[in-house]
């Protein structure tokens, strides 16, 4: 067996246990949702009451039901100006990080801090998620990070003039900090392996040259690390939209503890429809631009 074959062997085998997972216990109610998102699906004593609908719940859904659409739009145009400035932050902070210096490892481990408690009661209490906490200490905690003095710090330095637009935008960049770093974590470990695997030998050969550090940026840096940019951007998108504080995903919950099981199927198959067409999109167009040392 050659060396590329046994790659691809070792690697089907550490997937085996996931596929057998999602084949027994993941594939099975995949099915059955699908088949749910065509009927009208309502409890009753003893079972389920099914009814054929046909299209009529997708139908409902982008016709007739304007919450799921604002609810969408809203989901769409926050992962829209979330995307660049993750990808960009994490670039430089895995650049940063890299870099030889006094206390870099306990700057690594707190941006990967992240990762271990992204989820649970933690992270509820920091994003000031009420619902997951029950109390107002999680208010209270992230309004700490909050950053409501865009008018006075533009007064402050000079700058007059900019309409309510201007400055709820830029109130919205920065009020959205402490969410934007803590969705970065991931992002900056897969950026900093890349940033690892840049072959020494073009390091010397730019440092030869008489590169300057920008040069190398953009000659070394970016070339071997696109297609981690690539998997950022299409892991920070899914990451965006399955976010639990997404309206769409809190629309489609709300549907179903009204007991309307086939319209939340519904709800749940056209926005992965929607996902997935603008992961192809994006996918499309980011590809042009990835760099392979093996092309």
């Amino acid at each position: 067996m050659s060396y590329e074959k046994k790659k691809g062997f070792y690697g089907l085998c550490f997937l085996s246990v996931w596929l057998l997972g999602c084949a027994l216990f993941f594939a099975g109610p995949l099915i059955e949702s699908f088949y749910y998102s065509f009927n009208s699906v309502r409890p009753i004593v003893g079972g389920l009451e099914i009814k054929w609908l046909g299209l009529d719940n997708y139908a409902r859904a982008f016709l007739r039901d304007p919450r799921y659409r604002q609810n969408l739009t809203e989901a769409l145009r926050a992962a829209a100006f979330k995307l660049p400035i993750i990808i960009i932050f994490s670039m430089f902070t895995a650049i940063v990080i890299n870099q030889k210096f006094k206390g870099r490892t306990f700057a690594r481990a707190v941006f990967f801090l992240p990762v271990i408690i992204a989820t649970g009661p933690v992270y509820a209490i920091i994003t000031g998620d009420l619902t997951l906490t029950g109390n107002d200490s999680a208010e209270q905690f992230t309004t700490m990070f909050e950053a409501d003095m865009v008018d006075q710090l533009l007064e402050f330095v000079g700058v007059y003039g900019f309409g309510e637009n201007f400055t709820d935008w830029i109130s919205e960049i920065t009020s959205g900090i402490l969410n934007l770093v803590w969705s970065c974590g991931i992002q900056i470990i897969i950026f900093l392996s890349a940033l690892q695997g840049i072959p020494l030998s073009a390091k010397e050969a730019a440092e030869i040259e008489g590169a300057t550090s920008w040069e190398f940026f953009w000659k070394i840096t970016l070339p071997y690390v696109s297609p981690m940019i690539l998997v950022n951007i299409v892991y920070t998108v899914i990451d965006t939209f399955r976010d639990p504080m997404n309206p769409v995903i809190a629309r489609i919950l709300a549907v179903q503890n009204e007991w309307e099981y086939g319209y939340s199927a519904a709800l749940s198959w056209s926005y992965f429809a929607i996902v997935l067409a603008a992961l192809g999109i994006i996918f499309a167009v980011t590809r042009k631009f990835v760099w392979y040392e093996n092309e």
